[in-house]
């Protein structure tokens, strides 16, 4: 499966602009919540006071301050702040001085806020300096020398020093919105300007991520379709090069499987990968570290839920995995037997065999769909235990986060905050298990994808090639040649050695088995001889390139193959370049040429998919006629003119000698009628040859070749040779 990846190179840009999408669109989820607990403590509780330290205060006020500050502390805050009006005024500061200002305030306006408030604590704190009851504790310290000061102060300020941050902060800015509230400023309007201000902020995030979550959904979209695109062609690229021994090694509806179905389950595992994959980690991290920094006393509810949600997905992967694995083998199952079926729909008829092969289908769907509902049906509890998780856990904060806030540790706005951190990091936990569903499909997919990619092709051309030979131009020569199949134990034929000349027919005949087909598919190299060699044009077949020797010949197979098209299209698919005249020509020696005009549409008449909508007889006409218009050095006819009556097979014939009268001519033939005047028959038995030689001399000294002739032709017809004439 990894290695499919080095096929994502040129998307590379795409991706690092859909990781950039991603981080941005992460950066957004992460901070709404920030925003959202903002609104709640600051824009809400706190009145759109964000801090304590005051944009501007009165005199008054700094002076009973500075009472409770150090003289380091003291010149730290006059740095920035300048005097004017009976009010001092915050200048422009840097957020870690301003930090470093907050805490220095908060610490001195919670006290200043309890004092003014009278809390009960306060009672104590005035017992312990010596302040009367109806005393003010700003007044009495005043009225101290400044070493008493300093004393009292800093004896107040010990007693505070263990309250929680939390409920100082917001002591502090209780105090400080008395004081804007003295001073005229409108709490309402700063409430609001802050909320408005931040929701503006929320929104503005929310489109980003909208707008990120589109761009990352159609690039990756992009990115997946050009990588199966690019998958698809490599896999035909591959199959189209195979040779007859690899088609072997995989049936045809696995591989049409492995090139559709096998690669949109990689290609949509790709989609989830930009799309989830990538972000649930970036989320996950994120949410971890936003949480570390909002609370930390409940870190270990997360641990608990991850552990939950592990235990759930991998009790259910499980049970569900290996059906997983097994789908794309029973789809391919399916397949098999589909086209099975749709090919011999003729035979079944015959034979009344549609019941049984109904069963046979049903069977095989039968056990697809229950493997398919079995595997959904057990992770269709992963969303329903997933929620109960997130529900519980939610609970389990609020739970938790009461007390927290009941003892100021927190507030309102953090408990919401942690809880949606939380939620994003089960979500991109749940995320990766989903997607992990997908895995197992597209891992079997993409190692089935590999196996066609990564198949050695046997017949593939040397690093130098050879050039043809001239002076040998069209001789077919086999020297010693012995055959065995791939993984077959025993040889098809042995030691096969003959010439076949330019100008000249030689024919191949014999009984079913003989070895006659796979004689002629050497040639082409359809297979690489065992043993011996066989030399076209002087030159071993083996050391020219395979575009040129197969340049060099006209192949008419024994099964007559058409493609939907056109009868133009199939004829010009021996020739792309031939005029209509030479189409004409060739129909008329290959005899197609009377069904051809009889036609509505000549030769634009519509050939359906693999030649269905025309007669064998006519398939092989047209067949032969693509050969024919190829004008090709060596004809190679495998029993090519079995569906042709006998009328039509010896005009053919005729006419057929005379355009190959400069060519060399190969036919396999299971008619004796057919090869009568060839100037050489080899004679098969067994892989073997048994006789070579002309009709007459094959009657005197081949009883093999003279059975045969007596199973076919009279006494009188063999003597006399005349059946072509």
């Amino acid at each position: 499966m990894i290695k499919l990846f080095q096929y994502l190179k040129k998307s590379s840009g795409f991706i690092v602009l859909i990781i950039i999408l991603l981080l941005l669109q992460a950066y957004c989820d992460l901070s709404l919540p920030s925003y959202t607990s903002n609104i709640v403590d600051i824009g809400i509780q706190q009145g759109g006071i964000e801090n304590a330290v005051p944009t501007q205060i009165s005199n008054h006020t700094m002076e009973n301050i500075t009472l409770f500050l150090t003289e380091e502390q003291r010149e730290f805050v006059s740095q920035y702040y300048i005097e004017a009006d009976n009010l001092w005024i915050l200048q422009d500061i840097e957020p870690e001085q301003k930090q470093e200002l907050n805490t220095i305030f908060s610490n001195v306006m919670n006290i200043l806020y309890l004092i003014e408030t009278d809390n009960p604590y306060m009672e104590q704190i005035k017992k312990q300096i010596g302040v009367e009851q109806h005393q003010n504790v700003i007044d009495f310290i005043k009225t101290l020398p400044s070493k008493q000061q300093s004393d009292v102060t800093k004896n107040i300020l010990k007693q505070f020093e263990n309250q929680p941050d939390t409920v100082i902060e917001q002591s502090a800015i209780a105090f400080l919105k008395q004081e804007y509230a003295l001073q005229g400023i409108d709490l309402n309007a700063l409430q609001t300007q802050y909320i408005i201000k931040s929701g503006t902020k929320m929104i503005a995030f929310a489109l980003l991520i909208m707008l990120a979550g589109i761009g990352v959904t159609f690039f990756s979209c992009r990115v997946a379709a050009t990588f199966g695109k690019d998958i698809r062609e490599k896999v035909f690229s591959k199959v189209i090069d195979f040779s007859s021994a690899e088609f072997n090694k995989f049936s045809t509806a696995s591989l049409i499987t492995r090139s559709t179905n096998d690669v949109q389950q990689v290609q949509m595992l790709m989609i989830m990968i930009f799309r989830i994959v990538l972000y649930a980690p970036i989320l996950g991290v994120g949410g971890i570290m936003m949480v570390l920094g909002t609370n930390t006393s409940m870190a270990w509810i997360i641990v608990v839920a991850v552990a939950l949600i592990l235990i759930v997905v991998g009790g259910l992967f499980a049970i569900a995995m290996p059906k997983f694995k097994s789908l794309q083998v029973l789809i391919d199952k399916l397949n098999l037997i589909t086209r099975e079926i749709l090919t011999g729909i003729p035979v079944i008829r015959a034979f009344s065999t549609e019941r049984h092969e109904e069963q046979r289908f049903e069977q095989a769907n039968k056990i697809l769909t229950k493997t398919t509902l079995f595997a959904n049906r057990t992770m269709t509890f992963m969303m329903p235990s997933m929620m109960l998780v997130m529900n519980g856990i939610s609970v389990l904060i609020v739970y938790k986060g009461g007390y927290g806030i009941d003892a100021g540790a927190m507030q309102v706005g953090d408990l919401m905050a942690f809880i949606q951190y939380t939620m994003m990091i089960i979500m991109s936990f749940l995320m990766l298990t989903i997607i992990s569903i997908m895995i197992p499909r597209a891992s079997v997919s993409g190692t089935r994808i590999n196996e066609v990619l990564e198949t050695e092709i046997i017949i593939q051309d040397i690093p130098k090639v050879k050039s043809c030979l001239p002076e040998q131009a069209g001789v077919v020569c086999f020297e010693n040649v012995s055959f065995c199949y791939p993984d077959a134990e025993e040889r098809v034929i042995s030691d096969i050695s003959f010439t076949a000349e330019r100008g000249k027919t030689t024919a191949i005949i014999g009984s079913t088995g003989s070895g006659k087909s796979t004689l002629v598919n050497l040639i082409p190299r359809f297979f690489d001889v065992t043993d011996g060699r066989i030399t076209v044009d002087g030159v071993d077949v083996r050391e020219l390139s395979q575009k040129e020797l197969r340049e060099k010949i006209g192949y008419v197979p024994q099964k007559g193959i058409l493609f939907s098209g056109t009868i133009e299209s199939n004829l010009r698919y021996g020739k792309n370049d031939a005029t209509e005249q030479q189409m004409k020509k060739a129909a008329e020696i290959a005899q197609a040429i009377d069904f051809i005009t009889q036609k509505e549409e000549g030769f634009d008449s519509p050939i359906a998919q693999g030649g269905t909508n025309v007669s064998g007889g006519q398939k092989q006409r047209l067949s032969i006629a693509r050969a024919v218009i190829k004008n090709p050095e060596i004809y190679i006819f495998d029993d090519s003119f079995s569906a042709l009556d006998y009328k039509t097979d010896v005009v053919l014939r005729k006419a057929l000698k005379k355009e190959t009268k400069d060519a060399t001519t190969i036919i396999v033939a299971q008619r004796i009628s057919t090869i009568l005047h060839a100037e050489q028959i080899i004679v098969l038995d067994e892989g073997r040859i048994v006789g070579k030689g002309t009709h007459k001399e094959l009657l005197k000294n081949c009883d093999v070749y003279k059975q045969i002739a007596l199973s076919q032709l009279s006494e009188t017809e063999l003597h006399d040779g005349k059946e072509d004439a």
